[in-house]
């Protein structure tokens, strides 16, 4: 909104909450009873345009697919189809390109899901108002509201448009999902200061919002983009959408595998034709080089893992939208969290009344009406009080029962329910006769009753500073009254409230008559009956989730919309040290202040996008959880965003990229969990897979240069390559997560996949195959065999250490993995049957060139599977002691931090994988 310079309608002044309701009706030029004159109101929506958020056009369907082949595995892959097609293998072909297809299908699907954000938000302000026009009320559908629209409101009502208030009668609006603000808000008429928070300008009504109590009356301030979910819009549309850890690695990966495989197949060809080998020859070898280098089955087995630690995820109650997410978990180094519903139970409970010189937790003891036990008369008046100076609703019969209304006031019902009062009896046996409603300035409730013996008796609930200074005494549990302590009472409220904690006092008076209950009738007359405390709860799994976060070295940082007293008592709850930042000190606040705090209050949906982004420029891996429209920026830009499932608006749960089906944050670490077992099964494949494509690569070129016949061919390749990774290589995505996975700190977020340690590995296997093959294969011919059968002795032994090194890479690091994967013994067994038919059947001898081989080659192909298997297993044992003199000297320097948790160099290595 700009400057107040005209009066027709146009924006109005950017600090409208701080003006009085007839100067903002000046502004606009409307009448504030009467409203716009309809033709007036056509003429500013024609001038204005509808009320809705604009729709933004971006990339076409056909650009958006192309995006997803942007990426040099693809183009490898791509080339790979090619090379096989040209070859005549087009069935190979048609498998390489099939998995490039699906990948740029899931991409592709990905991206859409992430732009229904921006239509979530639109869907906002698709309601229905009622607006008073030329002093005529009628019913519009929101698109239709102008500037200067004057709209009335009732409980339960959608606010269409920014409102600044005009008149309230006990209103109160539900702005959770704009705030983060737990409790519904009063509202009132007047102004407040011009730097008030948006949470606390009572004057003010958002579109997006609920009135969940009363009514009242408002001016159009803003429609469309102009609104405050306007300005959300436009941070998700600014919101980066950054590469996972997982698309960065891979696509470095890519780059060098490329740039490998063609630099190796360009030597090759080279070389051969130094040597005098004819170009034909040396550009076969060449092709079978780079499709023995290709690892065709790569993509696949990157999607089938993340698609299992998927489902995983899902029967843990986390639903991924992107499988890349699944990983992307695995890496996270800092989460921020909401609150409310998140480390809470979103839900208010009474969990202490004071009465009668007693404390109790309802539930915990029944009550000992008429004796001096347990608070007595007074503490059953005093719940009473909150059930009859209430107007929540029991709905439903039996089992079925539900509180509707306000959260404060359905847990002083629930608090006396388990107290054995009845709060539809109880209200049956006293009708209302007369009441004073609840407003923000007069911060508490009367009621007065018709009791059973026909004595006219009142009630009090509020705020204790507003109702004890009303108060002449205090009822004893006898019933009796007693000497009042104000200044006692005052700082036993305070000492609960310090503690983030909610404090309601009670009162009993008797009224002259029946009727409204007015409230200077009300001083010196009361008789206090007691104090209820109340909060919401701490869930019992997610304060053992935070801790298990800290113990993996990731950083938990909590922001809420709640007051800065509120959010830190809170956060010591969850062992979430330090202090707690508010709206204006996170503006004000330098770059160094904001990484190292770890608790943030009165958040605005700027400053959680900025927290988000500043983590992410000092390195980390973000995830954020949400559930309000005001998270939808913070959650997109995250690397991984978190909805919640319950609660959470539909701008949450498009722009996030996992939603939780029970809003609880112990879910969170499960799925950490999750994803960083899909990490290590994904090294686990790469582990296995690339020393074949290298071994492979190695062989053709040794060939070459040694001017020798090809122990292998490229059909034969492409087979090994094919079969192996769908039977045996895809069976390491069931392995099921490391035991200690979370005591260990975050992968840095700019480590490579493979580690040097598995670098070495890889080249140890390597070395195995290409000596491995080359023997057998001249072994076979010395021994008399054929060509063909001395090929089929080669391609076996690829195979048989392949089989034999899957079995090493159920655990990275570990000797004598535990058997907790019958996959990899059947994926074996399968793979065997398959190089049998290779071997045996003279349909696969005529298309691949094999031949049947003896029982004496397969002693030595055999041998050679377990000499393989015996020397990766040394190569583990040297890993483990390497490790342990890093653990040592990272014991010695402790880790830097980030702001709430040990990071890495701090965390003790348990097991990779």
């Amino acid at each position: 909104m700009a400057n107040p310079e005209r009066a027709d309608g146009g924006p109005v002044h950017p600090r409208a909450h701080a003006l009085p309701a007839t100067e903002v009706a000046r502004f606009l030029g409307t009448d504030p009873s009467e409203g716009l004159a309809p033709r007036e109101a056509l003429r500013r929506l024609a001038a204005h345009g509808p009320n809705a958020l604009p729709r933004r056009r971006g990339p076409g369907h056909v650009l958006r697919l192309l995006r997803q082949f942007h990426s040099p595995l693809v183009y490898v892959l791509i080339a790979a189809a090619a090379v096989t097609l040209a070859m005549g293998h087009l069935v190979d072909s048609g498998v390489i390109a099939g998995v490039v297809l699906l990948n740029a299908a899931i991409g592709y699907v990905q991206e859409s899901r992430a732009r229904r954000a921006l239509d979530a938000l639109a869907r906002m302000v698709r309601v229905e108002a009622t607006v008073v026009r030329g002093g005529a009320t009628r019913r519009v559908p929101a698109e239709e509201l102008v500037p200067g629209d004057l709209v009335t409101l009732q409980a339960g009502d959608k606010l269409p448009a920014d409102l600044r208030l005009t008149a309230t009668d006990t209103l109160e609006a539900d702005e959770s999902a704009l705030t983060g603000e737990a409790a519904p808000v009063a509202k009132s008429a007047a102004a407040v200061g011009p730097d008030a928070l948006l949470a606390d300008r009572t004057g003010m009504a958002y579109s997006g919002t609920v009135a969940t109590r009363g009514s009242g009356r408002g001016i159009v301030v803003a429609t469309g983009a102009d609104t405050e979910v306007g300005a959300i819009d436009r941070l998700v549309a600014s919101a980066d959408r950054n590469p996972t850890p997982l698309t960065r690695r891979l696509g470095v990966f890519g780059r060098r595998l490329t740039a490998a495989i063609v630099a190796l197949a360009v030597l090759t060809f080279a070389v051969g034709t130094l040597y005098g080998e004819a170009p034909d020859r040396m550009f076969t070898a060449a092709v079978a080089l780079a499709v023995g280098a290709i690892p065709e089955g790569l993509p696949a087995a990157v999607t089938i893992v993340l698609a299992i630690g998927a489902v995983r995820m899902a029967r843990r109650n986390a639903i991924i939208r992107g499988l890349t997410a699944a990983e992307t978990l695995g890496a996270t180094t800092v989460i921020c969290t909401d609150k409310t519903g998140t480390l809470t139970a979103n839900a208010m409970t009474v969990i202490r009344v004071l009465a009668g010189g007693a404390e109790r937790e309802p539930g915990l003891r029944r009550l000992a009406e008429g004796t001096g036990r347990g608070g007595g008369h007074a503490m059953r008046e005093c719940l009473l009080a909150g059930v009859l100076c209430n107007d929540a609703e029991l709905t439903g019969s039996g089992g079925q029962e539900r509180i509707v209304g306000d959260p404060t006031e359905a847990a002083l019902l629930a608090a006396a329910r388990v107290e054995g009062i009845d709060p539809s009896g109880e209200a049956a046996l006293a009708p209302r006769t007369g009441a004073l409603a609840f407003t923000s300035e007069r911060k508490l409730m009367a009621t007065a009753h018709r009791c059973a013996d026909g004595r006219l008796r009142g009630y009090v609930k509020g705020a204790p500073e507003r109702v004890l200074p009303l108060c002449s005494g205090r009822m004893g549990p006898d019933g009796r009254d007693r000497a009042l302590d104000v200044e006692d009472e005052r700082q036993r409220a305070q000492s609960w409230a310090a503690q983030g904690l909610r404090v309601m006092a009670f009162a009993r008076f008797a009224p002259e008559r029946e009727g409204p209950v007015r409230e200077e009738d009300l001083p010196g007359r009361l008789t206090l009956l007691g104090l209820q405390v109340m909060h919401d709860p701490p869930r019992p799994q997610a304060v053992e989730a935070v801790a298990a976060c800290r113990a993996a070295g990731i950083g938990v940082r909590m922001l809420t919309g709640d007051h800065g007293a509120t959010a830190r008592a809170i956060a010591d709850r969850f062992g979430i040290e330090g202090p707690a930042l508010t709206g204006a000190e996170i503006d004000a606040a330098d770059e160094d202040t904001l990484a190292g705090t770890a608790v943030f209050a009165r958040v605005s949906p700027e400053q959680k996008l900025r927290l988000v982004r500043l983590l992410q420029r000092r390195g980390e891996i973000v995830a954020m959880t949400g559930d309000g429209v005001n998270d939808a920026p913070a959650l997109r830009q995250a690397d991984i965003g978190v909805a919640m499932g319950r609660v959470g608006t539909d701008a949450a749960k498009e722009a996030a990229d996992m939603v939780l089906t029970d809003d609880d944050f112990a879910t969170i670490e499960a799925a950490v969990e999750e994803g960083r077992g899909v990490f290590d099964n994904l090294r686990r494949f790469l582990a296995w897979t690339l020393p074949t494509n290298i071994g492979e690569g190695l062989v053709v070129m040794a060939a070459v240069v040694l001017g020798a016949t090809l122990p292998i061919l490229p059909a034969q390749i492409l087979w090994i390559n094919m079969t192996t990774a769908g039977f045996l290589g895809i069976t390491l995505a069931f392995e099921p997560v490391s035991p200690g996975v979370m005591r260990r700190p975050p992968r840095p977020p700019r480590a490579p996949i493979l580690s040097r340690d598995l670098v070495r590995r890889i080249v140890l296997v390597s070395f195995i195959l290409v000596v491995g093959s080359f023997g057998v294969f001249h072994h076979a011919l010395a021994t008399g065999a054929a060509l063909d059968e001395a090929r089929t002795a080669a391609v076996n032994v690829f195979v048989v250490v392949e089989a034999a090194y899957l079995l090493n890479c159920r655990s990275l690091d570990r000797l004598r993995a535990p058997v907790r994967n019958p996959w990899v013994y059947a994926g074996i067994a399968a793979m065997a049957l398959l190089q049998a038919l290779l071997t045996y059947t003279p349909v696969m001898n005529a298309l691949f060139h094999t031949a049947p081989v003896g029982w004496a080659s397969w002693t030595v192909i055999i041998g050679v599977g377990i000499l393989g298997y015996a020397a990766v297993e040394v190569d583990k044992a040297v890993w483990r002691r390497s490790d342990a003199r890093r653990m040592w000297a990272g014991r010695a320097a402790p880790g830097t931090g980030g702001g709430a948790g040990p990071r890495a160099g701090t965390a003790p290595v348990q097991d990779r994988a």
